[in-house]
């Protein structure tokens, strides 16, 4: 080897690192997303909380609402109060939505159903992909959009995004 080829070797031994702790970060947030899976096709609400940050969850609903009020276009002062009131509606909502029935009902939806065997940990894995890091998401394998957002705390991956548009209601004449 010439000290020319030593950038491309270091170049090289790099991007394996880099793929190595992409595919053991893959791993490691597949564990606690099965352990998800278990906790909803369970209906076990307490593996449930432990799998997810209720308040990351509920500030995307909270962002959601807000959303809605200021598309909605019904002025300023409506929108305001919409925007006021987003808070605790963004609490009772995920009161009623971040329970495991319900994200088994989503579930269905995709077709996945109790009655089906959860994927294993691998095939986990290679669903997640590594978004900034400590943070992975499962796609839509339809539209390539972000579904779930995965992040580690405390050595426990958690739920703290989802596309929480696809279950709250659309207010009136809205498009989804």
């Amino acid at each position: 080897m010439t000290p020319r080829h030593l950038p491309i070797l270091i170049f090289a031994a790099a991007a394996l690192l880099l793929a190595a702790c992409a595919t053991t970060e893959r791993l490691s947030a597949a564990n606690d997303v099965h352990g998800l899976l278990v906790a909803i096709r369970d209906n076990d609400r307490a593996a449930f909380d432990a799998h997810i940050d209720r308040t990351a969850l509920e500030a995307e609903i909270q962002d959601v609402l807000v959303r809605q009020a200021k598309a909605a276009g019904l002025g300023d002062g409506v929108t305001g109060l919409g925007v006021l009131v987003s808070g605790p509606l963004s609490h009772a909502a995920g009161g009623m939505l971040l329970r495991p029935d319900v994200f088994r009902a989503v579930a269905d939806e995709y077709g996945y159903s109790p009655e089906k065997p959860l994927p294993g940990t691998v095939r986990l894995a290679a669903a997640l992909t590594p978004i900034d890091s400590g943070r992975v998401c499962a796609k839509d394998p339809r539209t390539g959009a972000c579904l779930l957002t995965f992040a580690e705390e405390s050595g426990t991956w958690r739920l703290v995004a989802f596309d929480a548009s696809r279950v709250l209601p659309k207010p009136p004449g809205a498009r989804r």
